[in-house]
């Protein structure tokens, strides 16, 4: 039990690791921001590939049904980070940037016969950006000057994430159900800056502010087929519980006078204006022999039933309300595989776990009146069995993963990422017998 607590207190005290700026991207400034993965080290080998595998000494936290197959006698503790290199390019400009972020911290056992329970913290999105836009205003109509010229700033940071706790069971052989019950919270902060050359002209500045306290259920079935002796399929199931976050968002719209420095200022809110949405999703794997293992995943996050905040004015006055149009629904395929020679050999290499898979997913987000960037990926990674002389069962999980994010017209994102996670897998329950 001690060790529980002291599992419990890591996983807790990790939110303060996670890297709210683990993006640059200048898309994380619409909707909640860039959407996290939320896949453990094992998937992200296989590019996130997750609904249909029932690992007995993994957390597969996107299918809670999967916690039924957990190993019995054992606690495993599982926590990644990601160091990732991103090239942005527009109109043959081209930036790097570099990010590192802790992604996941999670643990998981076995409660009792064909039951298990897991806990643990994985982020939801990410936002983090910070550029600026010059220009001439050029507009002879207007009272400022066509010499005049302006200066946009765009900033914004923070994220969502969530705390979980789920089990797994399985009610009759080869039928498997499992739900995550989380506390979903977190900040985002985002502002505009418009200034002018000329002293006389106002600043204006626009900073809008969610804070989000609320929870978040998903549930998952897993239904396992016997085809013969040597293969098994694995259908699994997911449903995320799509609600209102009960969450006032801000708008403080500032008016600054350059020559006097007198500012006014309007605070406007929309109640329970932020929403998730619902989300389906559906896999399968084949298991040849316990050594090779193929599968497909299906998800869609129902993104275009949702509102979105927006600022307008009217006869020059601010009005803070909800749009509907500017979300729409996000696809995700994902196909991928891991292969293990045997996994309970004696030789290093013949437990050694191969894996690699591909996904391409549409965006939630639209920019300017069009549909936001498009993405695809592809990955690679390697499970390294840990062996000494008191555990042989923990695992180092490493992948390698590359991302394109595209739309016409639009920046265009390639992303080189390295997956680093780590499987602690303890023999704690065991009762030792002593001659």
């Amino acid at each position: 039990m001690k060790k529980l607590i002291i599992a419990a207190i890591l996983a807790v005290s990790s939110t303060t690791m996670f890297a709210q700026g683990g993006t640059n991207s200048p898309y994380s400034m619409y909707g909640f921001g860039t959407l996290a993965e939320q896949t453990s080290g094992f998937n992200r080998g296989m590019d996130g590939l997750a609904l249909g595998f029932r690992e007995h000494n993994q957390i597969n936290y996107l299918n809670p049904a999967s916690y039924s197959n957990l190993d019995s006698l054992t606690f495993i503790f599982d926590a990644g980070v990601s160091l990732h290199k991103t090239n942005y390019s527009e109109g043959g400009r081209k930036v790097n940037r570099n990010n590192a972020s802790f992604e996941y911290v999670v643990a998981a056992f076995r409660l009792a016969k064909r039951v298990g329970f897991s806990f643990g913290l994985i982020p939801y999105s990410n936002v983090g950006y910070s550029f600026t836009g010059k220009g001439n205003v050029n507009d002879h109509t207007s009272t400022i000057g066509p010499s005049t010229t302006y200066t946009n700033t765009y900033s914004g940071d923070g994220g969502l994430r969530q705390v979980y706790i789920g089990a797994g069971w399985e009610p009759v052989k080869g039928l498997s159900v499992g739900a995550n019950v989380s506390y979903f919270w977190g900040k985002i902060n985002r502002s505009i800056t418009n200034s002018y050359s000329e002293s006389y002209v106002n600043t204006l500045s626009k900073r809008y502010i969610s804070e989000v306290t609320s929870f978040k259920f998903d549930f998952g079935l897993q239904y396992e087929a016997r085809l013969g002796r040597n293969n098994r399929v694995t259908l699994g199931l997911i449903y995320g519980l799509g609600h209102k976050l009960g969450s006032d968002p801000k708008c403080i719209v500032t008016s600054t006078n350059s020559q006097t420095s007198v500012a006014h200022s309007d605070t406007l809110m929309i109640e329970n204006g932020l929403s998730i949405p619902h989300s389906f999703g559906g896999g399968l794997v084949w298991n040849h022999k316990n050594c090779l293992k193929l599968g497909f995943d299906y998800q869609v996050q129902k993104w275009s039933k949702l509102d979105t905040p927006v600022l307008t004015y009217q006869n020059e006055k601010p009005t803070y309300h909800l749009v509907n149009g500017l979300y729409k629904d996000r696809q995700k395929m994902t196909f991928g595989g891991d292969y293990c020679a045997n996994e309970r050999s004696h030789s290093f290499f013949g437990r050694m776990h191969y894996r690699a898979g591909f996904s391409y997913a549409t965006p939630y987000i639209k920019v300017n009146d069009q549909n936001g960037p498009k993405e695809f990926s592809v990955s690679a990674g390697v499970g390294i069995p840990i062996v000494n002389s008191y555990n042989n069962r923990s695992m180092l999980n490493i992948s390698a993963q590359w991302t394109n994010r595209s739309a016409s017209g639009l920046i265009k994102e390639n992303s080189f990422r390295i997956n680093v996670g780590l499987t602690f897998n303890e023999r704690w329950f065991a009762k030792f017998k002593v001659d």
